[in-house]
């Protein structure tokens, strides 16, 4: 009885000891960008790790958490814009490269785009990227504007010629100060990053004289609008035209979803891996971001969310429709011409308040 006291013990003692061996890592991601196979095969090659995959919608979400100073997480993903606002307030531990024997499959002519918002590449490693870019039906724009509809410029847009004939089958914006405003300085010959109140009255004049012919503003709507038909035109993110037109072709509705990156230019954002500094487990962070790294491994996660990454190495393994279409894979010709955007200060970041205020209002 005593030998099966003292064994019964031992299984337990064992069995304790396997479970405090088991560490758990905890990542906050954006919803619906990333496969399950991922997931899975990382849990697989990771036993040891038990991993919880949390998600959200918004930076502000994510950023709410951050400055706690407590996030909870191990590895969190904000976009390149609030990844300068978050370092600035000492948010994140700086990267120990040794620990990403995969960094050198990283784009260095993508990495230098990203010192704008994370000098010297210290505290991030991106994941994914995309521009800010114009979404079309071409058979409902050619009915409005003719065969030489300017699809390939913001005219298309900024234009009251060009947008005022675009109402009658719909036109949508982004509902985001820091990327519609930034678009029409842009137009204006004026810094898309401009610190100046008075360059945002004069956006905000340039918008409020098309605010007429807008259908809408909204981050995400368009995205099933214009597959179904119900919008001509629309201002987004890259990767939702590619999943938009995905959505048309398999609803059989006969849409056709193009998309086009502007000539003149437009902003390039990433979206990022960071280790908050209270990560409670940042040796595993270290490994699910270097596992992210191996081409093998983001390729298809590319395929699945319909967004170019930026691993070099990794271009050749995504699906020819993402990685040859210039309007997801920016050609060099066209990335010298894209730009990051950066935080305002206070009284420029008032100004743009005050001027999306108006322009969402029409008034």
């Amino acid at each position: 009885m005593n030998i099966l006291k003292s064994l019964a013990l031992c299984a337990v003692v064992v069995s304790g000891a396997a479970q405090a061996e088991e560490k758990t890592l905890k990542v906050y991601n954006w919803f619906d960008y990333i496969t399950p196979k991922a997931l899975e095969d990382f849990k697989a090659q990771h036993p040891s790790i038990k991993l919880v995959y949390d998600i959200f919608d918004t930076n502000e979400a994510l950023e709410a958490k951050l400055l706690t100073g407590n996030s909870g997480y191990d590895v969190v993903v904000p976009s390149n814009v609030f990844l300068a606002k978050q370092i600035e307030a000492g948010v994140f531990q700086p990267l120990d490269r040794s620990q990403l024997p995969n960094w050198n499959h990283l784009d260095p002519k993508l990495m230098k785009l990203i010192e704008a918002n994370d000098p010297g590449n210290q505290y991030a490693v991106p994941y994914m990227y995309g521009t800010i870019l114009i979404g079309f039906n071409p058979a409902k724009v050619k009915a409005a504007l003719g065969d030489n509809a300017p699809v390939d410029s913001w005219d298309l847009i900024f234009k009251e010629e060009n947008i005022s004939k675009l109402k009658q089958c719909g036109v949508a914006l982004l509902d985001s100060p820091s990327e519609i405003l930034p678009l029409a300085l842009q137009h204006l010959g004026l810094d898309p990053n401009s610190s100046n109140p008075k360059d945002y009255d004069k956006a905000e004049a340039l918008l409020m004289k098309i605010r007429p012919y807008i259908t809408y503003f909204h981050s995400s709507k368009y995205m099933a609008d214009i597959a179904n038909g119900d919008i001509c035109v629309a201002v987004g993110y890259s990767g939702s035209f590619s999943q938009a037109a995905n959505r048309a072709k398999e609803a059989k509705n006969g849409v056709t979803v193009d998309m086009r990156l502007p000539k003149e230019g437009a902003p390039i954002w990433f979206d990022m891996l960071a280790i908050p500094k209270g990560a409670s487990n940042p040796g595993d962070a270290y490994t699910f971001i270097n596992y992210l790294l191996q081409p093998n491994v983001i390729a298809p996660i590319s395929d699945f969310v319909g967004y170019p990454n930026p691993n070099k190495d990794a271009s050749g393994l995504v699906e020819p429709a993402i990685r040859n279409n210039p309007n997801l894979y920016p050609t060099d010709a066209a990335m010298a011409t894209l730009y990051t955007l950066k935080p305002l200060d206070s009284k420029a970041e008032r100004a743009r308040t005050r001027a999306w205020t108006k322009i969402k209002s029409g008034r």
